[in-house]
Order: structure tokens, then sequence, then C-alpha cells
């Protein structure tokens, strides 16, 4: 049915306009609109707003050079403006005393914009980011660029300028610029009318992202897809989809990337219903989610459907079965059974139910019928589903499961990996989960086996003839599934004295079962690098057995102190008195610093010494940030427990934060770390060290969704 009346919207923001319109995230300035009368053919009435944007905390200055020059706004003007959600609120008023609400029994209306950008790039992002729900009335509108194209058969026409030139009319003459667009598309419209132009099909923009399944034949057009990189671990698809608000996202258009050990790595395939919306999300290139930038880059049909294709009949069966939610479990025992999963969820307290009870319920297999630990449940609900996620972390038996909101793709994915037989190559496209490792030479700190771990428990595993130039990556591509139970900065690398990779490397599991099931496994199996098959060792050991193989019996007691190498004399038996262990050079390779000395984690052993130099320089321990932990760029503290501070303002303190956490007298300048990104500015997020688990656990109960400034702080546990 044709508009019975249109709305005339035209934008401005506080910084580039015209073309560029919301390419900068900068906030609206100037919200116009125009009634105009189609069965009439006349303008009804114009109303002008100056909005008043949030604080910025970068600058002082609310409105930038390149928009004073664009538009002539004063910024004193804007400052006495109203907020956008009171202008909003406005229009809805105006639009019920003209008799053109659609809640309010008035007539059909659309609204017309002088291309996309008005309200796909600015009013619905910034709208979203700011928390307001649009009335569904700016979910739809004319493109009048199109309308006057399509009419008038022309290709030719760019701006309201060249319509106005196309069509012998002369340009508004209103002092304010603003008004003086919606005049002139006023013009525009009256030519239209009278020319015969009936307005039947407007533009839709979705509301929500609408799930779907896609099939391993499906055909994807390269022009309608993105990749997006840097998105926070936690994200979901739903998240994403807010971060391209304003844009139309194919069903089931969200495949978040998987590492090779099954983990997100902070990639997304977005899949868009047109070549226009993917290049108006390129436009979205180093927007932001939080404090965190996303990078925008284009890709092909061929890579989304390789992450989220499928073609699992039992995939199928479960997708289809039409939950609003999908939720991942990870961790879970081997034998874990349906019934199992309905009675974790069904746990007081958030007691919650699953969609179609067991039928809800999707296992994760390898190709000879072993459990991988994961699964996926549906929810018929956004709020069974949340609460669901409040039992992230607690048990199962002897485990504890992980919760995640997933996707239709994620379960493609993840059924496709784990039902083709594995390949240890890393799979194209796919980022490692640590996109890029510290070298030898970064400020990473060496910790003496016996702080890592001790005693007889077998919960280790120690990997024998490495490759020399392989990573950590590596090895946890080697490993696969069982990769998922590391714990965390569970992955050493051994080097040499002279800062040489040893080709071995010592990794701690979560039980002595899953060492097990990782040495039963995965020895003598090949690792695949540079184009080369290497078969490596995999061997069950405990604390103390790394402790006999990396010092050969000799205690570690206490660190190095700077200077010359002292010499250590070659007794027979190992020395039950304290040894002090030389300072090797390793070319700029820190040392922790720890307390000294440092009691022997293990007891005295008579373990027979090989020869050696008279000069003894011991393996070293190299240690990254392992699974589950997600920022790439955390080197945490060496005390017990640490917890994140998410979400600061940039220009946050280290007095702030101690502030924040006043009546904990151990957050001092000393347990705080501020993070930055690889370009030096602050990422928003902080680490804060605290002495013992339980007063870590205190801070965030305490603290944990409180306001620091303006800002809303999230807190939580990573050690």
């Amino acid at each position: 049915m044709a508009s019975t009346y249109l709305v005339a919207l035209f934008c401005a923001s506080a910084g580039r306009n015209g073309e560029d319109l919301g390419a900068d995230e900068e906030q609206i300035v100037l919200f116009v609109i125009l009634l105009f009368d189609v069965t009439n053919n006349k303008v009804v009435a114009l109303q002008s707003h100056f909005v008043k944007p949030q604080p910025n905390e970068l600058s002082e200055s609310l409105l930038t050079e390149d928009c004073k020059t664009e538009t002539g706004l004063d910024e004193n003007v804007i400052k006495n403006g109203q907020p956008l959600d009171q202008v909003l609120e406005e229009l809805d008023r105006f639009l019920v005393a003209k008799g053109v609400h659609p809640d309010h029994g008035g007539k059909s209306f659309s609204f017309v914009t002088d291309g996309q950008c008005h309200l796909r790039q600015l009013l619905h992002p910034e709208a979203c980011t700011k928390n307001i729900n649009l009335p569904s009335y700016f979910c739809r509108f004319f493109d009048l660029r199109k309308e006057f194209k399509k009419f008038y058969k022309t290709d030719t026409i760019k701006n309201i300028k060249e319509m106005l030139d196309y069509l012998g009319l002369a340009e508004d003459q209103s002092v304010e610029y603003g008004v003086r667009q919606c005049q002139e598309m006023a013009s525009i419209l009256h030519r239209l009318v009278n020319d015969g132009n009936v307005f039947l099909e407007p533009e839709i923009i979705n509301e929500r992202l609408e799930p779907g399944i896609c099939s391993k034949n499906e055909y994807v057009d390269d022009n309608s897809v993105v990749r997006s990189r840097g998105l926070p671990w936690q994200s979901s698809d739903q998240d994403i989809a807010r971060f391209f608000k304003g844009l139309n996202i194919a069903k089931g258009g969200v495949a978040l990337c998987l590492s090779p050990q099954g983990r997100r790595n902070g990639e997304a395939l977005v899949r868009f219903e047109s070549n226009e919306h993917r290049d108006l999300a390129l436009r979205r290139h180093k927007h932001h989610i939080g404090q965190r930038y996303i990078e925008v880059y284009k890709a092909t049909g061929k890579d989304f459907v390789n992450v989220a294709g499928g073609s699992n009949s039992e995939a199928q069966a479960f997708l289809s079965r039409g939950g609003q939610v999908i939720i991942r479990m990870r961790g879970l025992p081997f034998t874990a059974t349906s019934q199992q999963v309905l009675e974790f969820f069904a746990r007081e307290p958030n007691s919650c139910d699953v969609l179609d009870g067991e039928d809800g319920t999707l296992f994760v297999h390898y190709p000879d019928g072993r459990s991988t630990g994961d699964a996926f449940v549906l929810f018929a609900s956004e709020e069974e589903a949340n609460k669901g996620l409040k039992k992230h972390r607690d048990t199962m038996g002897a485990r504890y499961i992980e919760l995640f909101k997933s996707t239709t793709a994620e379960v493609q994915q993840v059924l496709n990996r784990s039902m083709d037989p594995r390949n240890p190559e890393q799979p194209d496209g796919q980022l490692p989960l640590i996109a890029s490792l510290p070298q030898q030479t970064a400020q990473v700190p060496i910790i003496p086996q016996n702080l890592i771990t001790s005693g007889t428990r077998k919960d280790c595993i120690r990997l024998r003839n490495i490759p020399a130039g392989a990573q950590v990556t590596d090895i946890l591509t080697f490993l696969g599934e069982y990769s998922q139970f590391i714990v965390y900065q569970g992955v050493h690398m051994v080097y040499t004295a002279q800062g040489e990779p040893s080709g071995e490397a010592f990794i701690q599991m979560d039980t002595e079962e899953s060492s097990t099931h990782t040495t039963l496994n995965r020895h003598r199996r090949q690792m695949v690098f540079a184009n080369k098959k290497r078969i490596i060792d995999v061997i069950q050991c405990s604390g103390d057995d790394m402790s006999l193989v990396l010092t050969s019996g000799m205690p570690v007691t206490q660190l190095p102190q700077p200077g010359p190498a002292p010499t250590i004399q070659r007794p027979i038996l190992t020395p039950v008195s304290t040894t002090i262990l030389p300072s090797p050079s390793l070319g700029g390779l820190p040392f922790a610093q720890l307390p000294q000395p440092i009691p022997a984690g293990f007891p005295p052993t008579l373990t027979q010494i090989p020869q050696r130099p008279a000069s003894f320089y011991p393996p070293i321990l190299y240690w990254y940030p392992s699974p589950p932990v997600s920022p790439q760029t955390y080197i945490t503290h060496t005390g017990p427990s640490v917890v994140v501070m998410r979400g600061l303002p940039i220009n946050v303190t280290v007095q702030d934060i101690m502030a924040y956490f006043q009546g904990f007298s151990e957050v001092t300048a000393d347990t705080v770390q501020l993070q930055t990104g690889g370009d030096g500015k602050p990422t928003g997020d902080a680490l804060i060290t605290f002495s013992s688990r339980a007063e870590a656990e205190r801070a965030i109960m305490e603290r944990n969704r409180r306001h620091l400034g303006n800002r809303f702080i999230e807190l939580f546990m990573v050690s």
C-alpha cells in the first residue's frame, strides 16, 4: 500500500557529514523532520532540533572542525540542545498531534532520507549504543536517491544538489543547514509526485538477528561478507549484530570463528543481505564495542561457508527445533548424559528448563563415538537462557562447567571439526588462539619449576621431540581437543640456558583423568610443522617428575642474583643444602621478581647426576596465559589471584582504581596494572593482584557491576 504521508528526515553529526556520515562514530547534533502530505502534494510542517551529545572524555569541544565547516553550527547552541532521547520523544508527540502516528490511529507514513546513512549508519547505531529503543516506524524508509534513479531511469545522481540540477529546480535559500536540506528534499518529492511516482515499497531495517542454517553446498556472494577482528572473546552473535545495527544481516549470518582448539579467536564472519550493506559495514572499520575497536575487512562467500556451513543431519535436526537461544557447555565429563545436563540446569538456584527436554541437547562426538566434553543446549527464551548462564562454572561431578551463548554457525562449525579426521595443520583463514606470542626478548617472567607445580599427582604431560621452530600454538594444534583441559598458565616451553628451544614442553592438565586421556590419544602422533612430519612423544608425569627432568635431581632453591655467574662444584649426589643457581646470559630474558630465598618445592633426592660442565646452566621455563583466558596481551602478576577490571574510562588513573577498591588495603599502586593495546593506547582494562583467592572473590562480590564515574565496571577472575 502506498504511503499517505512521508517524513523527510535529515541528521548531522558532530564529526564528518555528507557521504561520510556515521563513519567516525560521532554523535547526532542536528535532527530535522519535514512532514509531507503525498495525497495533497504539499508540506504540512517542519521541526528542527539541536541535539546535545554526551560528553567526550577525550575532547572538550563538542563539534569537530569538519562539522563546523560543513554545517555552520555553533557550539554554544548545541550545548543548550536536548539529549537525543528527549528529541525522539518530541518527534513521537509531533506525529500524534499531526494524526500520522501508527499506534494512535494515524494514517500510514514512511521516512524518506537522502541516502542510507542517516538511519542505517547514524541514528540506529547511536540509539543502540545509548540503549534507546527506537519505535518500529524507524525501521521503514524510502531512499530518495533510489526512488529518483528508478523513476527517472538515471544512474548518475549522487546527492540532493544533482537531483535539483537534473529537475531544473532552484536551491533553497534557508539559512539553517538542516532546514535547507529538508526543504530541498520537499521540492524533489513534490516533483516526483507530480510526475506520477508512487511510493510503494519502503526499505526495511531488521530489528533483530534472525536464526538460520547454512549448508555446505549453499552459494554465498563474495560481495556480501565481512570479517570482523578484535572482538571481545565473550561476544555473542547478538553482540555482533548490535555492532552492525542498522544493517541487514542475513538469517544466521553471524559465524563466530574458532581456533584450532575450538575456542573463539576474536573473529567473526558476517553475511549481509546485499552488497550495499556489506559496503556500509566496511565503513565501521575501527568502530568500538565498549573500549575495544573492531577491525572490519572484506571476506569471501567461501570463507563464510567454511565456517558456518554444515551437512551434519543431527545438527540440522537439533537447530530446526526453533530454540530462541543456544548455550554451549564445555568441560563436561566424558560420560555425561542428556539427563545429567537437564538435572544440571534444573538445580536451584536459577533453575531453568531446556527446550524439548533431552531432545534439546546435542553432544559433540568424534568419529569413533568418543565424547569431546562439549554439548549444545536449546532454550525457548532469553529469560530462561539468562538463568542458565548464571550456572557458569557450576560443577557436574568433579568438573566445573563453562557456559557460553552460542550460534547456529558455531554448532555447525564444532560438529564439522569433531566429525572430520583431525588435521594437525592449522586451517586456512583461522588465527591461532593467541595471535602473536611474545618473542624471547619480551618481558615475560621465567618461573622456577618448583613454584609452578610439585607433588606426585600425574596431572601433567611431557612432550618430547618438538621441532625447534615450533611455537605454543603448534603444540595446542597438535593436542587438538585435549588442549581444552589445560589449566590457566599451564603450558611451559623448555629452553636451554642459551635461550634456544630444547624440543621439550611440560603441560599441566586439570585432572589426572585428562592427562591420561591425552597421553593415550596423542602419544606417538605426528606434528606437522614446516610441511614436515615429526613423531611426538607424550608422557604422563607428575610435578615431581618434571622437577627431576629439569634439574637432573638438583633442587632449585633460590633465584639467581644479578652479576657474574658463580661456579657450582659438582657433587656425586644431590646436596641437601641450599644451592645458588647462576645468572645465565639469555639475551635479555628477565627473571620474575619473587621472594628469596625460595624453599625447595620437592624433597632432596638421591638420583645420580649426569656429568656436566663445571658451570651449570639449568633449563628455563617459558610460560604464557593459556586457555581459557582470552585477552591476547595479558601478562599477569605472579600473585596468587588476579582480577580483571573491564569498562574503565580511557583516562582512568591508578588512584581512581584504588579509590574504587576503598576498604581493600592490599590494592596499592604496586598491585594495579593498567592495560594498553599494541598501539600503546589504553584498552579500558586493568589487572589487580590480590594476595589470596578469598580476597579476590570478596572484591568481585562487593565491587562487581558498580560505577566508576559514569562507567559500568565488570570484574572477573583470571587466576
